[in-house]
């Protein structure tokens, strides 16, 4: 097995590119995935000031990555989730990518900071641990993102992930998600840009590029995400990408440049002020707040009995 550009000896096959790279063309090969995304989507304007949301896994700290080596300035923000010795990990790991290389790492502690953790919310709420987490992920990073003057939120969300939340959006007909499923939702009154830069690079070679590129991160995944949807419907996807290679770059990319328009024609909801925080919402009061009232509520109903 050979590499496509130099014919030296290859260390990894990307099948739907029919194609095998060295080390260094490898991680060059991604890199170029990932500036050509920004400019074919126009997705970072000169002057952007950008902050990145970090988990410590293998995603995340390959864009900082990357990004860093395409030029940009990128600051990262990490949520401490409250979940167990698996959060504390991946706090180290983002913390350790970030003094090696001389990069601003921000640090948001839900317990410490709103109260409650994950597994707590998702106990009080009746929710699914990764509903519970990626509602306060959305709410906190939109927020810290706000507050700090960022430009642009930047998302490590992969082909993988924006090909299995496809999926599932298509099997439920979710409308409203399908409508702001893009890789750039652009800034709102109390909304920051966000964008995913990761969209043409698959889960196997992030995790390839962290290898290759000497970065650690947290390889276990996440305990609260045992039988998780999403995760279920990657496996499926990739059944499918055994037999067919490149179907689930083709089923995104159709629905980006054939069938998104159609779900975003009607113009994004109307949204008002939170009650509670004053961040944008469709009702009186955000999910987060109503998350937190009830959670909080919760704990103090615990501490009592």
């Amino acid at each position: 097995m050979k590499c496509r550009v130099c014919r030296e000896k290859a260390v990894i096959q990307i099948r739907r590119h029919n194609a095998n790279f060295c080390k260094p063309h490898f991680i060059a090969h991604v890199r170029r995935q990932v500036e050509r995304t920004i400019a074919d989507y126009s997705m970072i304007a000169p002057g952007d000031r950008l902050l990145l949301g970090v988990s410590g896994g293998k995603d995340s700290l390959a864009l900082w990555d990357i990004l860093t080596e395409l030029g940009y300035r990128v600051d990262g923000v990490y949520l401490h989730l409250g979940i167990g010795e698996y959060s504390s990990d991946s706090l180290r790991f983002s913390q350790t990518f970030a003094e090696e290389r001389g990069l601003r790492l921000e640090v948001v502690d839900l317990p410490a900071d709103y109260g409650f953790s994950v597994p707590e919310a998702a106990r009080a709420s009746h929710r699914t641990a990764c509903s519970a987490c990626g509602l306060s992920k959305r709410y906190i990073l939109n927020r810290v993102a706000v507050e700090g003057g960022y430009d642009t939120l930047v998302m490590g969300h992969n082909l993988d992930d924006e090909a299995a939340t496809l999926f599932s959006n298509v099997l439920q007909w979710n409308l409203e998600y399908l409508a702001r499923q893009h890789p750039v939702l652009p800034a709102a009154d109390g909304l920051t840009k966000k964008i995913k830069p990761l969209i043409r690079v698959a889960e196997r070679e992030t995790a390839a590029y962290a290898v290759l590129s000497g970065i650690e991160y947290e390889v276990e995944e996440c305990p609260m995400a045992a039988g998780n949807t999403i995760n279920r419907y990657k496996e499926w996807l990739n059944r499918l990408e055994e037999e067919s290679p490149g179907i689930k770059a083709q089923f995104l990319k159709g629905f980006l440049d054939r069938g998104s328009k159609a779900f975003r024609e009607g113009g994004p909801p109307e949204l008002v002020a939170c009650e509670s925080c004053g961040s944008p919402t469709t009702g009186a009061v955000c999910a987060f707040c109503r998350l937190r009232d009830v959670t909080l509520v919760e704990i103090r109903r615990r501490e009592t009995a």
